[in-house]
């Protein structure tokens, strides 16, 4: 085995968290690899939360397993990068105890919070500066919602973690930029939206500065894992910004359309320029490189709601089962929006619906038109996203709820009119995150733009297929004018 530099990683989603290994090259080393699922807890009013103190032992327990695993090679390690899920919100108290649950982003419960900031202020000139809406999945309603807690401090889950292990931890560019508290343009924190949102700067987390690291774990961390006492440890990227890079999609030509708990549809590239259109938001990976698309709720985790729900066959017989049915013949239109919406209406109370359901109707019918639902609002993610950005010559697939359904892969492809790349990087957060270590260590010759992409199989588009899908679309978007009040 070659030796050399080595990268550990953490990927902390929604569902499941990840540990890996990779190399100089940016390749995953199947030795030093770990995950561990979990589900989120959720509640009918609409909440969304983890615990924290169970996902800080997943992760911790993770790191325990890995370095098993790397025994010796542990010694090569260089740095530790990490990437984590955007929009979540945790109190603590003085002392640094979590006081509240972690708020997930799909924690609708702030919706009328969400109202009256939109009473409150001037919506589109918040989104112009911050690149996010006023909705009950960012932390301005959150914060408006909770703001009677009795919480000293608010950090997202990543800082509480990096607290634990440092002492002390600021929250990077990445991880800010998607909270809707931060301007896009100064790269800090929105006063206006902060006074607005009933919290005060120094209850936040510090920015931390360009290049910052940190080093030296606290006991007992450092006596446990003595291979990462002193390494530098980078601050946690927002993991859509981490995926984006680990898909090879880093200039404004190439598009990510990532499917695992949720959706996504982003563009990233290096800018020095940051208009954040109407239509879409605006994130970013660091102080140079900004990331503008589109999110839905439901993607993975409606398919697996599917699964158990209608009680349909499981692997292969599935797919063969979907991919089977013709586009658009089940006579079903369904709104995939089990989990609420956030873009493109973000309409804070949505919920799912199906029309066109009769007797004769079959689980299969069913589960394609919910996966055909996702690929219709995809179509709409594009369509903002191409005026925002018009220069995107190709579509790249990602996330594992994608990449495991060819089926599901075809009527992206068939949907959208355009051929959809798959990406054969299963783990693109994990190896963003990995990349943009070795670019900040110098280790990446011509930075993360020059990494050649990981592609993999090409689903070329049917013509006829895709005219099925633009009546399906017509239809979908009657039924959400019928039954989904615009906000």
């Amino acid at each position: 085995m070659p030796h050399g530099p080595l990268i550990l990683t953490l990927d902390v989603g929604t569902s499941s968290a990840r540990t890996a290994i990779y190399d100089v090259a940016g390749a995953r080393q199947d030795w030093g690899a770990g995950v561990r699922r979990y589900e989120p807890t959720l509640s009918a009013e609409g909440g969304a939360t983890l615990d924290p103190e169970a996902l800080f032992r997943v992760v911790t327990e993770l790191i325990d397993a890995t370095l098993r695993q790397a025994g010796p090679r542990a010694e090569e390690l260089v740095c530790v990068a990490s990437a984590a899920f955007w929009h979540s919100l945790l109190g603590l108290d003085e002392a640094g105890e979590p006081c509240t649950p972690i708020y997930l982003w799909m924690d609708g419960r702030a919706h009328h919070a969400a109202a009256r900031l939109r009473m409150e202020l001037d919506e589109r000139q918040v989104h112009a500066r911050t690149g996010c809406v006023l909705h009950a999945s960012y932390l301005p309603a959150k914060l408006r919602w909770l703001r009677e807690a009795p919480v000293h401090r608010w950090v997202s889950f990543s800082e509480f973690l990096l607290e634990r292990l440092f002492g002390e931890a600021p929250i990077s560019v990445s991880m800010a930029s998607a909270t809707g508290l931060f301007d896009q343009h100064r790269c800090d924190w929105d006063e206006e939206v902060l006074s607005a949102s009933g919290v005060r700067r120094r209850q936040l987390p510090r920015l931390a500065g360009e290049g910052e690291v940190l080093s030296g774990l606290r006991t007992p961390w450092r006596e446990r894992w003595p291979p990462l006492a002193s390494l530098p440890w980078l601050p946690c990227l927002g993991d859509g910004a981490a995926s984006n890079v680990g898909a090879g999609c880093t200039t404004a030509s190439r598009a990510a359309l990532m499917v695992g708990t949720s959706v996504a549809l982003r563009v990233l590239w290096r800018t020095p320029k940051v208009v954040i259109p109407w239509g879409v938001w605006g994130y970013r990976l660091d102080r140079q490189r900004l990331c503008l698309g589109g999110s839905m709720n439901d993607g993975g985790n409606l398919f697996s709601w599917l699964r158990t729900t209608l009680r349909l066959p499981e692997g292969a017989e599935l797919e063969r089962a979907l991919s089977l049915l013709p586009p658009d013949a089940h006579g079903l239109t369904l709104l995939p929006l089990w989990g609420g919406e956030r873009s493109p209406s973000w309409a804070g109370d949505a919920h799912g619906a199906i029309s066109g359901l009769g007797l004769h109707t079959s689980a299969i019918e069913i589960a394609r038109a919910a996966l055909e639902g996702v690929a219709l609002r995809c179509m709409e993610l594009e369509l903002r996203l191409s005026e925002a950005v018009p220069g995107v010559e190709q579509v790249v697939a990602t996330g594992g709820g994608l990449l495991s359904s060819p089926a599901w892969l075809q009527i992206m492809a068939d949907a959208l009119g355009r051929e959809l790349i798959a990406s054969a990087e299963r783990e693109a957060s994990s190896r963003g995150a990995a990349l943009f270590a070795l670019e900040r260590l110098g280790l990446l010759p011509g930075g993360l733009e020059a990494v050649p992409p990981p592609d993999g199989a090409r689903y070329a588009a049917d013509p006829r297929s895709h005219q099925s899908y633009l009546a399906a679309g017509e239809r979908q978007r009657a039924l959400y004018r019928q039954v989904i009040e615009p906000r």
